[in-house]
């Protein structure tokens, strides 16, 4: 899953931002409310942590402008040092899901996110299968009858992606490096590639009943082994 991360503090961004990735999810992140808004008009994102205090746009004028749009069902935790009661009314107003007060632990931060995504329009679903295979995005985890495949974060990443799009359905290399990848991150010509090759010998490993197709020149896609 991929998140938008709006925080205007250097320091704190990095610390969110780093707890995020080593829980699975792709983060980009960036520190002014107009960077957050291109952002969303170029990329799909699964969910946003907006901080209100920001130097150029205040976060609810960022959310309004969110809701506005055809993004607006986009799930937004908002992080805040305004804990006074009028102030979290006026975000969840404005169409935040949820409030988080600064200080805050990240292990709250997460579970907040992730209840986020659980409601309805989020993205987190309920465990998932296909042939053998058994996906729960919940913890990252695919499984062969019971048998966790230990898959890597993004390896975890690119089978939530294939079976979001549906069984026979190509997913574009585009949109996977896209959603395999922050902004920040400096991707080779052929890493997608290796994720997608260590992640097809896992699955022939565990003869999970699906394989990964490749569409030349387009992309790939999960097919049942029958297919």
């Amino acid at each position: 899953m991929k998140v938008l991360l709006l925080e205007d503090h250097d320091a704190m961004r990095e610390l969110i931002s780093g707890h995020l990735a080593q829980c699975g999810f792709v983060v980009d992140a960036v520190g002014r409310g107009g960077e957050a808004l291109a952002a969303i008009a170029a990329t799909r994102y699964d969910a946003m942590i907006l901080d209100l205090g920001l130097p150029d746009i205040d976060g609810l004028e960022v959310l309004k402008r969110l809701r506005a749009r055809a993004t607006a069902q986009l799930p937004t935790l908002v992080v805040t040092a305004r804990d006074a009661v009028d102030d979290r009314v006026r975000g969840l107003n404005a169409g935040a899901d949820d409030y988080i007060i600064k200080p805050f632990d990240l292990v709250e931060l997460e579970a907040r996110l992730r209840a986020v995504l659980r409601r309805p329009g989020g993205r987190e679903v309920v465990a998932q299968g296909f042939g053998r295979l058994t996906y729960d995005p919940a913890s990252r985890q695919a499984f062969v009858d019971g048998v966790d495949l230990d898959l890597t974060r993004r390896e975890a990443a690119l089978l939530e992606e294939f079976i979001h799009a549906g069984a026979r359905r190509v997913v574009v290399k585009d949109k996977l490096e896209e959603r395999l990848y922050s902004f920040e991150t400096d991707v080779t010509s052929n890493a997608l590639e290796a994720v997608v090759s260590r992640l097809r010998k896992k699955l022939a490993g565990a003869r999970a009943g699906v394989r990964i197709d490749a569409k030349r020149g387009i992309g790939y896609c999960l097919v049942g082994e029958d297919a």
